[in-house]
């Protein structure tokens, strides 16, 4: 054991020092979650709101009623919320010039510039924006009421938040009969990208490598290994282990840089990495058995590049298996993508368990056994075939 964990750690490091895994495997990634999320995902809350304006009374007050509503508000200059809102980073833009601070201090009416986006949710934050203006609105007219019938404006501000303190809000319960809003209720702006895109690169990097076991041959580092005190069986067990801790390795980074950056939900941790390992095994049997049955670098990496884009597509990484119809969606399950797409719902949407995700972990466990087994039998035949 502790050679093929020799061997699968050598893996690992010609792994890290390959230049080109920078981008295609750190960075590309994280820019494409971060662009399914700004353009796809959900608000992550009730909407975002930039607001531009000097620190003045109307700004404090505007800024804690939408946050007091659970929007996300931040505060920029006029380029820079204009941009903000352009570039789809909000959703609204809310400028307050210093006339308008000022009429308000002064109890007279306010008019405000209000630029709102073109994604989804823009409307439902722009209400939510007018609501807080007519709430303050409605606020200065119960101050002014109380002041006119001989009530200090000190005493009629303390008022009005006992009488907002005492009183019950009434609730509003919407209920979306629809399946698929049902579906992704809950999810944060990135979550569903998140998942998508680390099964794909997972799969994706695992394949593509795949031509470091035809390198390996050819070079002769297969001998070399052979030629030391390591049978064959730990030779195979090693290149295994190696392309499942690649596979691993990726995935879990994946995992902690967005749950990081982009704030993530990942459920139940230890869930999650139990799906990750279970398809990352799925995906280095897969890598295993191509790179062992091809003797050419170029058709090995194009095959792999190829066959898991396509897997990926099938399995709802590039769109939401809840929107394929339901023939495609049975087919879909084809794929390891989408039951790995299954459990990380579960876990992701609905808090699943372990008994929620056993029968998509049960499916991968034995795709995984299986590509595993195909994958060592070629790869032991390989070792006696000429590069």
């Amino acid at each position: 054991m502790r050679a093929a964990r020799a061997i699968a750690a050598v893996e690992l490091r010609r792994f890290l020092r390959d230049r080109s895994n920078i981008f295609f495997v750190f960075l590309f990634p994280l820019l494409l979650v971060l662009v399914i999320g700004t353009q796809f995902g959900g608000g992550g809350g009730n909407g975002r709101v930039a607001i531009s304006g000097t620190d003045s009374a109307l700004n404090n007050a505007i800024t804690a009623s939408l946050e007091d509503d659970d929007v996300t508000v931040t505060r920029a200059g006029a380029e820079a919320v204009r941009q903000q809102v352009a570039r789809g980073r909000t959703d609204v833009g809310l400028f307050i010039s210093p006339a308008a601070a000022t009429a308000y201090d002064a109890g007279d009416p306010v008019d405000l510039e209000v630029v709102p986006g073109t994604q989804q949710g823009t409307q439902a934050t722009l209400q939510r924006v007018r609501t807080a203006v007519a709430g303050l609105s409605v606020e200065r007219g119960q101050v002014a009421a109380l002041v006119g019938a001989g009530i200090g404006d000190t005493q009629a501000r303390a008022a009005l938040a006992d009488a907002a303190a005492a009183s019950t809000p009434p609730e509003l319960t919407v209920v979306d009969v629809d399946s698929i809003t049902q579906e992704f209720a809950g999810l944060g702006q990135f979550d569903l990208g998140a998942a998508a895109e680390l099964l794909l690169f997972v799969f994706l990097t695992s394949l593509a490598g795949a031509t470091t076991l035809i390198q390996t041959r050819r070079l002769g580092v297969m001998s070399r290994t052979l030629g030391s005190p390591v049978s064959t069986g730990q030779a195979l067990a090693g290149h295994a282990f190696g392309r499942f801790t690649i596979a691993l390795f990726q995935g879990a980074y994946i995992m902690l840089a967005t749950a990081i950056l982009f704030r993530v939900s990942w459920g139940n941790i230890w869930l999650s990495l139990l799906v990750l390992a279970t398809f990352s095994a799925v995906a280095a049997g897969a890598a295993m058995l191509i790179g062992s049955l091809l003797d050419n670098d170029g058709a090995a990496s194009g095959i792999g590049i190829g066959l898991g884009l396509v897997l990926g597509a099938l399995g709802g990484c590039m769109l939401p298996l809840e929107l394929f119809p339901d023939t495609l969606r049975t087919i879909a399950h084809v794929t390891p993508h989408a039951w790995a797409y299954d459990a990380f719902a579960q876990i992701q949407r609905h808090d699943g368990t372990l008994v929620d995700i056993l029968p998509a972990l049960g499916v991968l466990v034995a795709m995984a056994a299986v590509l595993l087994a195909l994958g060592t039998w070629s790869l032991r035949r390989s070792m006696s075939r000429a590069l």
